[in-house]
C-alpha cells in the first residue's frame, strides 16, 4: 500500500510510503481518503500524525501521470482529488502534520490540512504548480491563503518558490521547526498529548473554529452556542468538573 494507517496508544499515524519521493498519484490519494475516513471512524484513533517518513513528507503529485491527463480527465478527476485531502482535513480528530525534507505542491497541501505542523530544519515548502503552468488543485489556494494570509499566499504561489523552515515559521506555515530527527518524536508527543483530552469537547472546538473561519461571526457564535451547551451532556464535562472541585485543575482523567 501506498498509504498505511498505524495506531498505537490512541495516536494513529497516516503514513505515505511511495518511494522515493511520495509522489501522489491517484491510488495515494484515493487510498489516502480511505484511511483519513477510517481514522475518523475509529474509536481507537484519538489524535491523527501525518508522515511521510524520515527523508521527505511528499514531493507533490505524479507529473508523468497528470500529464497524460486531458481537460476532460481532469474535470472528471479534479473533485475526487480534492475530495481526498478534504477527508483529511474534516478528520473530527486533533492532526498534527510532522514534515521532513520536501513538502511540495500536493504535499504541502496536505500539510496544510493539519490543525498543526511540526517541520524539521531541513524541510522545504512550496506550491510550485505554477511552475508547471497550472495552480495547486487540492486546496492549496484556499487553505494557504486562510492560515497565512493572502499576500504571502500569492507571494508563494504567483512564484512558486520554496521556503526553508525558518521562513516557513516566520510567515505561519508551520507551527514549531525541530531537528530533522526529532520532527515524527515530537509530532507523536503532540498528539498522544490531545489523545487524553476529552474527545467530544476537542471535536466541538475543531468544528467550531473551521466553521467558523468559513462563515460570518454570528454564524460561528452559533455553532459555539450549540456545542458549548452539548458538552453539558457528556460525560467528559462532568468527570472533568467533579475533578476541578475536587482536586483542582488540569487533574481530570477523560479515558
Amino acid at each position: 500500500m501506498t498509504v498505511n494507517l498505524e495506531v498505537s496508544e490512541g495516536v494513529g499515524t497516516i503514513r505515505l510510503d511511495r518511494p522515493p519521493m511520495n509522489a501522489l498519484d491517484i491510488a495515494t490519494q484515493d487510498r489516502l481518503r480511505e484511511l483519513a475516513e477510517e481514522a475518523a471512524r475509529r474509536e481507537d484513533v484519538r489524535a491523527v500524525v501525518l508522515y511521510g517518513g524520515e527523508k521527505l513528507f511528499a514531493a507533490g503529485a505524479d507529473i508523468k501521470e497528470m500529464q497524460a491527463m486531458d481537460h476532460a480527465a481532469m474535470v472528471v478527476r479534479g473533485r475526487a482529488l480534492q475530495d481526498s485531502f478534504t477527508a483529511v482535513a474534516k478528520i473530527p480528530k486533533p492532526v498534527v502534520a510532522a514534515v521532513t525534507g520536501y513538502a511540495l505542491g500536493g504535499g504541502c497541501e496536505l500539510a496544510l490540512c493539519a490543525d498543526f505542523r511540526i517541520a524539521g530544519e531541513n524541510a522545504k515548502l512550496g506550491q510550485p504548480e505554477i511552475l508547471l503552468g497550472l495552480i495547486p488543485g487540492a486546496g492549496g489556494t484556499q487553505r494557504l491563503a486562510r492560515l497565512v494570509g493572502p499576500s504571502r499566499a500569492k507571494d508563494l504561489i504567483f512564484t512558486g518558490r520554496q521556503v526553508k523552515a525558518d521562513e516557513a515559521l516566520a510567515i505561519g506555515l508551520v507551527d514549531q521547526v525541530v531537528p530533522a530527527a526529532e520532527v515524527y518524536e515530537r509530532a507523536v508527543a503532540w498528539a498522544a498529548r490531545l489523545a487524553q483530552g476529552p474527545a467530544i469537547a476537542l471535536r466541538a472546538a475543531k468544528e467550531s473554529i473551521d466553521v467558523g473561519l468559513e462563515t460570518d461571526i454570528d454564524t460561528g457564535l452559533a455553532v459555539e452556542r450549540n456545542w458549548f451547551a452539548g458538552l453539558f451532556a457528556t460525560e467528559d464535562r462532568e468527570r472533568g468538573m467533579r475533578s476541578f472541585v475536587e482536586e483542582g485543575p488540569g487533574k481530570a482523567k477523560f479515558l
